[in-house]
């Protein structure tokens, strides 16, 4: 029972935050000054020693339709594609979107076609990020979704119009999941 003590509190936040009604404006806002921070940079060198540039993609377009907000290339050439998701509190999950607009059935980015390689999913105050493979991820999602939505619930988000829906996962469960996943 204690250990589900910051779901619980998680949840009980979740429902004031489901009262709210979002603006894509201001969270687009607050995205684009995401995007700046250079924490970004020292992430990223982390994860790809060899990193020449990590180029941010702010214009409309396929790319940024496709969940493509970073492209990141490396001395070799290759190059890696990131869809960055920032939360402004550190969270004991991961908020996988299943619907960006429940009611026209239009899918989240958990469960449509992506153009990205990666998820960089960071928790600003601790500057924490989980760089999620998307094929693997996406995967596990199929395996697992209707029995995460059953254990952790759905969240909404109210936003002028439309309203979206999330299922948060215990971070060390869809890690496991990622893993899983990715033995065939």
């Amino acid at each position: 029972m204690q250990g589900s003590l910051p779901f619980d509190i998680a949840r009980r936040a979740s429902k004031a935050e489901e009262s709210k009604i979002h603006c894509f404006s201001e969270s687009l806002r607050l995205s684009e000054r995401y995007a700046d921070a250079p924490w970004w940079e020292v992430l990223y060198r982390k994860a790809f020693p060899t990193m020449i540039s990590a180029v941010s993609v702010r214009q409309d377009g396929w790319a940024q339709r496709g969940g493509i907000d970073r492209v990141i290339t490396l001395a070799s050439g290759r190059v890696y594609t990131v869809d960055e998701k920032v939360r402004t509190n550190d969270w004991p999950d991961i908020l996988l979107e299943r619907w960006s607009d429940e009611e026209r059935g239009k899918p989240g980015w958990i469960q449509k076609p992506l153009a990205c390689d990666f998820i960089a999913y960071a928790f600003a105050p601790s500057r924490r990020c989980y760089l999620l493979p998307v094929v693997p991820l996406q995967r596990a999602w199929r395996l697992n979704g209707r029995h995460w939505i059953e254990s952790y619930g759905e969240r909404y988000a109210k936003n002028p119009g439309y309203r979206s829906s999330n299922v948060p996962v215990p971070i060390d469960t869809l890690m496991g999941a990622i893993t899983a996943a990715m033995v065939l």
